[in-house]
């Protein structure tokens, strides 16, 4: 009989860890709220939850807004928490992908400016197909810009055009 209870003791989890997967799935839910719109719609997620999330957007009141990540909480223990989760961890490295990406094309682009020979070679060899030409002539026309300050238009487009070669 004692081994029994000692089983049914380790199948069950324990009060503080039933509390600390609440508290986790309170969290997801708070990050949750902080997402983009359209990001929430790319999840999939129940009506129900979507809808606690916008209410929540709206609240002003800290002490309401309190009560309804407690709400949110409540509804991430009766769905799949972990699907949900995985979709968050996906969205969150697809944008921490895209910001690395987006630094390295500003650091080409300042290297460009900067009479940096090895960035232009570095964005030939990682993009052949690259305009010379047209890399060349966004060059030159930026650092015209910047010697006569002047806002930087053809920096922008040379942003834009490496960007695009990315993508």
């Amino acid at each position: 009989m004692k081994t029994e209870d000692k089983l049914e003791e380790e199948l069950t989890p324990s009060k503080s860890q039933e509390k600390r997967d609440c508290d986790a799935l309170k969290k997801l839910g708070d990050k949750l709220v902080t997402l983009k719109q359209e990001d929430l719609d790319a999840m999939n997620l129940p009506e129900t939850l979507l809808s606690a999330i916008d209410e929540a957007r709206r609240i002003q009141s800290r002490s309401g807004l309190k009560r309804q990540r407690q709400y949110i909480g409540k509804i991430m223990r009766q769905v799949d928490a972990e699907e949900i989760r995985k979709q968050f961890e996906f969205i969150k490295h697809k944008h921490d992908t895209n910001t690395a990406q987006f630094r390295k094309i500003e650091q080409w682009r300042d290297r460009l400016l900067a009479d940096d020979k090895t960035a232009l070679s570095e964005i030939i060899d990682t993009y052949p197909e690259i305009d010379r030409q047209h890399i060349n002539q966004l060059i030159r026309q930026a650092k015209h810009e910047q010697k006569q300050e002047k806002p930087p238009a053809a920096a922008r487009k040379l942003f834009k055009y490496l960007r695009e070669l990315s993508e």
